[in-house]
């Protein structure tokens, strides 16, 4: 068996786009020669899957999985929206996230070579990209762990278009805990309080309103307090615990974890296809320029 190099599989890489292990696997089977392991692949229609490379992935699922101490959420993105009712994509995104709590892979990159059931988590990915012929990325994941006398608190918006992984301390209460995600989930604070926002980010904020306050030709004794007004208003719509409690406004998140002895002590909050540029066409166009193809 020949002797395969790091520069080989990355060469095979570069000309597929196929995944390291993918790559590597088809360089093993063919001595190491290059055109047989392109040959490989196609043959085996991972390249299919390469075809898909370059398109954008901005649907999909995000999915919370916990066990004991541990819990990870995770985004698995598809090229629409049709992918995340498929079963099928739907267990994929449950055994990503189950896996990466049992692993605790450190990055994205660690997180693809760890090994599933059937392969491991990119050629897992890989495989399902060619039977449901979409591309499917894995996004990003966070992990949390929690010490005993705290809980984690999950929930998903419409199927896991939006899903919150929260940690809540002084409490067992598991309902406490999944009534706060599910007032993130709703209202996207940025921060637990208002003492979390950084100071650049609050003097940015004060200059925009001094600005505006000026502009509405306020006297200057005026625009000062107008202006510390604004400011603790916006504070108070960004921070989770000043914010007015979804299931009851009638008091604040902050109010209603002090009724139950707790406190919030980190929160991630994933909405699916966030910050990717999304591909703007005319679906009928794109139908009809297939059929122009035949």
């Amino acid at each position: 068996m020949a002797n395969i190099k790091a520069a080989q599989v990355k060469e095979l890489r570069d000309k597929t786009g196929v995944g390291m292990m993918d790559a590597k696997k088809a360089l093993v089977e063919t001595d190491g020669d290059l055109d047989a392991a392109i040959d490989y692949l196609r043959e085996k229609g991972v390249s299919k899957a390469a075809k898909k490379a370059d398109r954008i992935a901005a649907e999909g699922l995000a999915n919370v999985y916990s066990s004991g101490n541990s819990a990870a959420i995770a985004e698995i993105n598809s090229e629409t929206d049709f992918v995340s009712k498929n079963e099928k994509f739907q267990n994929l995104v449950k055994n990503i996230s189950k896996t990466i709590v049992e692993n605790k892979p450190a990055t994205v990159e660690e997180a693809l070579e760890v090994k599933m059931e059937d392969g491991t988590v990119g050629s897992v990915i890989t495989e399902a990209t060619q039977t449901i012929g979409e591309k499917i990325t894995l996004r990003r994941f966070a992990i949390l762990e929690k010490n005993d006398g705290e809980v984690f608190g999950d929930y998903e918006h419409m199927g896991g278009r939006i899903t919150v992984l929260a940690l809540v301390e002084g409490t067992d209460n598991e309902e406490v805990a999944r009534n706060v995600a599910m007032h993130i989930a709703a209202i996207d604070p940025k921060y637990i309080t208002r003492d979390e926002v950084p100071q650049e980010t609050r003097d940015h904020e004060l200059n925009v309103l001094s600005e505006q306050a000026k502009n509405e030709g306020k006297p200057a004794n005026i625009v000062e307090k107008m202006v510390q007004g604004r400011l603790n208003k916006w504070l108070a719509e960004i921070s989770l615990v000043d914010q007015p409690y979804v299931k009851d406004s009638d008091k604040t998140v902050g109010q209603y974890l002090k009724e139950n002895g707790a406190t919030v002590k980190s929160f991630i909050r994933y909405e699916v296809g966030e910050g990717i540029e999304k591909r703007s066409e005319d679906f009928a166009a794109e139908v009809q320029s297939q059929l122009g193809k035949k």
